[in-house]
């Protein structure tokens, strides 16, 4: 109770918000907006790297959400990542359970044996703020990693985690786990009944609402500039609207219906 007599009436109202919006997290792509929006605010952060299972026996699976070109979960093998992880882990048990802030690098993690996308991610990483749950019954313990190119966690974003963790830790165990066949299948056949747009237009979508360019959205979603488009201008049919504006307020509108 004594971290929240420290927050601000609007912080609380905040709070309380994400939490709500957490509790309506299904899919990847909601973990994503949920974690591009709001959540930015107390934790800024480029990457989440999650990994979870017997970190005693190195039996790990792991997640990437991240909106930097090529950092994805299936561009990074379980090989790859378990060794960080379960380093990241035992200081986490050293310290504590606790959360903690650390400088990949600087503090003898390496990311050199990484896959290239989420190495070269990591040694550009100003700040990694740490924390974790253990499964006291199940052996099935979980371990977030909160990676920033230029933000330092500071002691706010310490306990920002602390207090969101049981929130992210459920919003996570909700998105059912990366799949290939599931990434490899057509976007443009998962058409969502709620608004009329496929999986790829919902993410252009994410990102046209946070004012990303044509060019921008291209790098991120590892497609042209010219492909992008051509989903504007599907988007824009389909939500009935003339411009991007018009398509983030008709958006907005849609995803707040299909939340609620």
């Amino acid at each position: 109770m004594a971290r929240f007599s420290s927050l601000s009436h609007e912080d609380l109202r905040q709070f309380v918000s994400l939490v709500e919006q957490s509790l309506a997290v299904r899919r990847h792509f909601d973990l994503l907006l949920w974690l591009q929006g709001d959540v930015q605010r107390w934790i800024p952060h480029d990457v989440m790297l999650a990994g979870w299972g017997d970190f005693r026996l190195g039996l790990l699976s792991h997640d990437i959400v991240s909106a930097l070109p090529g950092v994805r979960t299936s561009r990074a093998s379980t090989e790859s990542v378990s060794p960080l992880l379960a380093s990241l882990f035992r200081r986490w048990i050293e310290f504590g359970r606790v959360p903690f802030t650390v400088r990949l690098g600087e503090d003898g993690l390496d990311a050199a044996a990484l896959d290239r996308e989420l190495g070269g991610a990591l040694a550009r990483t100003g700040s990694a703020l740490v924390h974790g749950i253990c499964d006291e019954r199940g052996r099935h313990d979980c371990l977030y990693v909160m990676l920033s190119e230029e933000a330092v966690h500071d002691a706010r974003a310490r306990m920002a985690i602390e207090l969101l963790l049981p929130y992210l830790d459920t919003a996570l165990r909700q998105v059912p786990q990366w799949r290939a066949e599931a990434e490899a299948a057509d976007d443009s056949a998962a058409e969502c009944a709620e608004h009329g747009l496929s999986d790829r237009e919902m993410e252009i979508m994410v990102w046209v609402k946070l004012g990303k360019t044509n060019q921008e959205i291209g790098l991120i979603l590892d497609i042209s500039a010219f492909t992008v488009k051509n989903h504007l201008k599907r988007i824009f049919k389909k939500l009935g609207v003339y411009n991007r504006m018009q398509a983030v307020t008709r958006f907005e509108a849609l995803h707040l219906n299909v939340a609620n």
